[in-house]
């Protein structure tokens, strides 16, 4: 069988009529790893119903059910396990196909999978990606702007090339991805400017048992600084307010319905101006880094990206 990335089938087995195409194996992959039709749909950027037609087509052609289906579950099947490391070995082929192709082309030409948490401050991912489309007008770039533990799983699980991700200085230790940290800073408080908390300059523990917090959606790096500094002391906080973005969490803080701990950049946009600032005795960093997996560094796309990276944002540690 030959896979094709088209619409119609370009390869049969000798003496039967079946086609799959490789857009179908992408999705089976991603069904198996989210364990779920709509978030597989969300993770591919199609909708739940090509999705779920392309995977009854593939079961067709392939003549076997590929997941037990509940109304809460989606589970894959006998046949399913058996074709799963098959297909990921086709997408990694198809992948390198296409990079070897592209190596004989002048300039760069391929496709290159971006993602990036919210605020990072010490580089501008949009001006980013603008400069290096003007630099590399061959090569096709896919982004995403989410959490900084979502980016990691989707690196780890190839679904990303590049990820600017925050995390926690120690969550890092023993890892198995490539990483080069571009920025290290702490986190502040911000509140209303009529709140008991808007006047001095260090907030101590004691301080913030009791109040009402406004955070980010857990897997955002700010929000796992501060649950693990927390947990560590043993305080109790109460997160009212859940939010996955920025501007909502400077506005519910403005309208003093909670209070934030946010890295440092978060308190320099515009959107903050007037909120009171003050810096808590907490322990850990935040810190700003590219992750990208080992065998990606010598890619001619990740190496272009990496280099133009470094041109804006000098890494303070490899």
């Amino acid at each position: 069988m030959i896979f094709g990335d088209g619409g119609s089938p370009v390869g049969v087995h000798a003496g039967d009529n079946v086609g799959v195409e490789l857009r179908q194996i992408e999705y089976f992959v991603a069904v198996s790893e989210e364990s779920s039709f709509t978030r597989a749909a969300e993770r591919s950027q199609v909708s739940q119903s090509g999705l779920s037609a392309a995977i009854r087509s593939l079961e067709r052609e392939l003549g076997s059910s590929l997941f037990h289906r509940t109304t809460r579950s989606v589970q894959l099947s006998r046949a399913g396990m058996a074709l799963l490391p098959k297909a990921r070995e086709m997408l990694r082929l198809a992948t390198a196909g296409r990079d070897a192709v592209a190596a004989t082309m002048p300039g760069l030409q391929g496709f290159l999978r971006l993602g990036a948490e919210q605020c990072l401050g010490v580089i501008d991912p949009p001006a980013l990606l603008e400069r290096f489309k003007r630099r590399e007008p061959g090569i096709d770039i896919a982004f995403t702007q989410a959490g900084s533990a979502f980016l990691l799983r989707q690196l780890r699980e190839e679904q990303l090339d590049i990820a600017f991700v925050a995390r926690p200085e120690s969550s890092r230790r023993g890892d198995d991805l490539h990483w080069i940290q571009l920025s290290q800073q702490g986190l502040v408080l911000l509140s209303a400017p009529a709140t008991p908390l808007a006047h001095g300059d260090e907030v101590v523990w004691e301080d913030l048992e009791g109040l009402t917090f406004v955070d980010f959606e857990e897997g955002w790096g700010a929000r796992e600084l501060s649950d693990l500094a927390f947990a560590a002391r043993g305080v109790n906080r109460r997160v009212q307010y859940t939010v996955n973005d920025v501007h909502t969490l400077l506005d519910m803080v403005r309208r003093g319905l909670g209070v934030a701990l946010v890295p440092e950049p978060v308190s320099r946009k515009p959107q903050a101006e007037g909120l009171a600032v003050r810096r808590p005795a907490i322990e850990g960093s935040w810190v700003v880094s590219i992750a990208t997996r080992p065998a990606l560094v010598a890619s001619p796309h990740v190496a272009a990206f990496l280099e133009l990276t470094a041109e804006e944002a000098r890494p303070l540690r490899d």
